[in-house]
């Protein structure tokens, strides 16, 4: 069985999310909590030296100068 790179969604700019490495029969669907925690993640592909995030979205900071941790 193959193993697939998760992350976990951070609830703000300010918090980094975790990686994981998941066993996934490779015609199931991504996952969108992890089977242990519950915690929202989301499936990444690698691909060269980078992280490609899967769902679309950008990698801006929403924070406002002095917000952030």
């Amino acid at each position: 069985m193959p193993t697939f790179i998760y992350e976990s969604i951070p609830e703000s700019c300010c918090q980094e999310p975790g990686h994981y490495e998941i066993e996934q029969d490779v015609d199931a669907p991504p996952l969108a909590h992890h089977p242990e925690t519950n915690t929202p993640i989301r499936r990444v592909v690698i691909g060269g030296q980078a992280l490609v995030k899967t769902d679309g979205e950008g990698g801006s900071c929403c924070c406002e100068p002095g917000e952030c941790c």
